[in-house]
């Protein structure tokens, strides 16, 4: 069987689905009518979709790393997440924050928490649905999770892990944060919630408002998918805020890729050529920045 073609409509429907709307049924019916039937939007779903089986480019017993899970104290209660640094670390290391995409802490985001470890840092990969019992396997479940929470509380979750890193005997005491998606939001609220964080690199992230740029203390680097019409709407804004505040950043927008294009696990985003490059500009601006 040939494999089947995707379109860019087919894409667009997925993060619609994924983002926006959230109703399956209604993106399966978009998806029969672009595809041309059931079968061929059955085929072409899964490789809209993340597949957990491909998430280990390190793997999790790799020697080079220790890895394990850790509590700590969040805003109103126990955080949960997943810690990570280099096997052979003699000394001190700075710190950095690995926020999940709306799917929740899963096999991927642990995976990237793994390489950003092997780049000389303390990686914490914090699970955001810790107040609401953790992140369950299906991942529909974890979108509507991640849109019941409450927001300040989730802001201010992510400011007890900067806290919470800042005091670890693993760590210099200084930590930036890389995030995803939903997480790439997550880093540019953090960045104006906390005037300790660093640095944050933000993946195709929602922006925040004008007003809040001021109390941002972090220096940025913000990367864009350049067919993220949705994001990419709010660059301008952000960049004309950021700029009248003289703040610290860097825009970096990768042309012809897909929202998700770091996302090595979903076969119709995923651009190798475009993650390639926004990781080493990643791990570049941490390393300049979280010091």
């Amino acid at each position: 069987m040939e494999k089947p073609q995707i379109t860019q409509a087919m894409i667009n429907a997925y993060d619609e689905y994924t983002h926006l709307s959230l109703d399956r049924r209604a993106f399966m019916r978009t998806l029969t009518a672009l595809s041309g039937s059931a079968a061929a939007a059955a085929a072409i779903a899964p490789l809209l979709a993340a597949n957990s089986a491909q998430a280990e480019i390190i793997p999790e017993a790799d020697p080079r790393v220790k890895a394990g899970d850790v509590t700590y104290p969040g805003a109103g209660g126990d955080m949960k997440g997943y810690l990570v640094r280099p096997a052979d670390a003699t000394g001190k290391l700075p710190a950095v924050i690995v926020i999940h995409e709306n799917r929740g802490l899963n096999p991927h985001i642990k995976d990237v928490a793994r390489r950003m470890a092997l780049e000389g840092f303390v990686a914490l990969a914090p699970d955001f649905l810790s107040p609401s019992g953790g992140t369950p396997a299906d991942e529909d479940k974890a979108r509507e999770m991640i849109g019941a929470l409450d927001g300040k509380q989730t802001v201010d979750n992510a400011v007890a892990t900067v806290t919470f890193l800042e005091g670890n005997d693993l760590t210099t005491g200084k930590a930036g944060a890389i995030g995803f998606c939903w997480g790439g939001g997550m880093v540019n609220k953090l960045a104006v919630a906390s005037p300790d964080l660093k640095a944050g690199v933000a993946y195709y992230g929602a922006q925040p408002p004008a007003d809040d740029v001021p109390k941002i203390k972090a220096a940025l680097l913000l990367q864009y998918a350049g067919l993220d019409d949705r994001i990419n709407a709010g660059i301008d804004a952000y960049k004309k805020a950021l700029t009248d505040n003289g703040k610290d950043f860097t825009i970096q927008i990768y042309d012809g890729v897909n929202h998700a294009f770091n996302n090595d696990t979903s076969a119709a985003r995923y651009d190798k050529k475009a993650a390639d490059l926004a990781w080493s500009r990643t791990v570049e601006f941490l390393k300049a920045k979280v010091v």
